[in-house]
């Protein structure tokens, strides 16, 4: 019985491994679509003369950072 329990132990915690890093990969990516968002509105707003190239340059820097932690799966 003790088998039992001990086994169903480990495929218990390693679910919940599993869960958590596909929760922490579908938070990378919408964090990596937010920015992506905010990056195209940035230059939209820059384009339009509302906005600055540094605000465009932030936003592109703060993309950029997350793809160099996390990879660009996110990107279409």
């Amino acid at each position: 019985m003790a088998g039992f329990m001990d086994r169903a132990k480990e495929q218990a915690q390693r679910g919940l491994h599993q869960g958590k890093q596909k929760l922490d990969e579908v938070q990378a990516q919408r964090a990596g679509g937010d920015l992506l968002k905010k990056l195209g509105a940035a230059y939209y707003a820059e384009q339009r003369g509302s906005g600055s190239a540094e605000a465009t340059q932030q936003a592109l820097q703060a993309l950029e950072s997350h793809i160099a932690a996390h990879d660009d799966s996110f990107l279409p």
